[in-house]
């Protein structure tokens, strides 16, 4: 398994490379500010103690707060925390949001818990880091396996130990706990607004056909998003299985059949496939929506997509990407791709400050001029550097970054 937060610190080299940013400012990039790991003692339901491993990561906060989620996860380390902390503190940065990286964990898979043992857990979590966390230091969001409800335990927790009212402190909260309209639709979204905009620049086709790893809330939302705009999605999967349907899938029917049989294997008219073959199929766009790593030196030869759009954190490895500029395959990067999540995050974190609530329209109508924006600023950036689309928004990112910290 490749060491994600190397991988990270490979980009980081990169575009010093590309653009002089000066020796000390990129050393002051290469750790974290704070790297903190717990434990934490949970009564399990059958009377005994276990000891849960946590993590939290605060990377730069020279635009703002630290921000970043939580995830659940058997295979969570403190390198992938790491990783994802800096690659948040790119994130804000080209979304031009006012925030810095933040990332924590659990190192637990949440299936084997009850509910009263991840809520005992969720609490633990805010009880050992309270001290660090607060509406204007850092902001805790939804990752993978944790859930609004999650979130709502734990602003809750953090309310009785600090006393504090305004629930900034978490965002991807329940909407009746302080969160925000369109949560839930924001990456996929942001992460259409962001293709729409590049389409043409990056020579695709009016009418797309789509391929998505991954059929959980971020890539079975992006699916929805892609067909109702008129692209025809002819393949998804999900952790276990994959189809593919060259004339396009009918989502709402892939829906049912996966909530009824608990798989997307064996949909009708479909073809099953393995997720390694799905990411090899001949398509317009490839979107990797799942786990980081799953486009490496071994497989990239092997894409046929014209262009990818990174929904998921982190999923073409630094020699992948090398692989795949060559053969022409442009990628719009996950630092850009799916940053509709983190800034309609920044959203909530906002209206909680001023006791607003927004309507998911005004939420939308706000997310899209800023996903536009900082596509079209990207895209100048790697043409004016004679780079790819990930170094572009690197550069932009740095630029921002070190504007604050001078």
């Amino acid at each position: 398994m490749q060491n994600p937060f190397q991988n990270a610190m490979a980009q980081l080299d990169k575009v010093a490379k590309i653009k002089n940013f000066g020796e000390e400012f990129i050393t002051h990039l290469r750790q974290p500010d704070r790297d903190i790991r717990i434990s934490i003692p949970i009564q399990m339901d059958n009377g005994s103690l276990n000891i849960f491993e946590g993590y939290r990561v605060e990377y730069n906060n020279a635009l703002g707060p630290y921000k970043g989620g939580i995830r659940y996860h058997p295979d969570t380390e403190i390198n992938e925390v790491k990783a994802l902390a800096f690659w948040m503190a790119i994130k804000c940065a080209v979304a031009n949001i006012p925030m810095g990286g933040g990332k924590g964990g659990i190192t637990v898979d949440p299936k084997k818990l009850s509910k009263g043992e991840l809520e005992r857990l969720s609490r633990g979590w805010v009880r050992r880091l309270s001290d660090i966390l607060g509406p204007h230091k850092d902001v805790p969001a939804p990752d993978v396996n944790t859930t609004p409800e999650i979130m709502a335990w734990m602003v809750d927790e953090y309310m009785k130990l600090t006393g504090e009212k305004t629930g900034a402190t978490f965002t991807g909260k329940p909407i009746e706990n302080g969160g925000s309209e369109g949560r839930g639709e924001a990456t996929g979204l942001g992460g259409f607004y962001v293709f729409d905009s590049l389409r043409a620049q990056i020579g695709l086709p009016e009418k797309c056909k789509v391929v998505i790893q991954g059929f959980g809330n971020v890539g079975g939302n992006a699916a929805r998003i892609f067909a109702k705009n008129g692209h025809t999605v002819i393949a998804v999967s999900d952790s276990k299985s994959a189809i593919v349907k060259e004339d396009g899938l009918d989502l709402k029917k892939v829906e049912t059949h996966k909530k009824e049989t608990g798989s997307l294997k064996d949909f009708p008219g479909a073809k099953n496939i393995t997720n390694e073959e799905l990411l090899e199929l001949p398509s317009d766009l490839l979107v990797p929506a799942a786990f980081e790593n799953v486009i490496t030196e071994a497989n990239a030869n092997s894409i046929k997509a014209k262009a990818v759009l990174e929904l998921a954190n982190g999923p073409i490895t630094p020699e992948a990407d090398e692989i795949l500029f060559k053969k022409g395959i442009r990628v719009i990067p996950d630092v850009l791709a799916n940053s509709g999540g983190v800034t309609v995050s920044y959203f909530e974190w906002d209206q909680n400050l001023k006791n607003e609530h927004w309507t998911e329209k005004q939420v939308f109508d706000k997310l899209k001029p800023m996903m536009e924006d900082a596509s079209q600023k990207i895209f100048e950036r790697a043409k004016e550097n004679k780079t790819y689309l990930r170094m572009g928004a690197f550069i932009l990112a740095l630029e921002r970054i070190k504007e604050k910290m001078l």
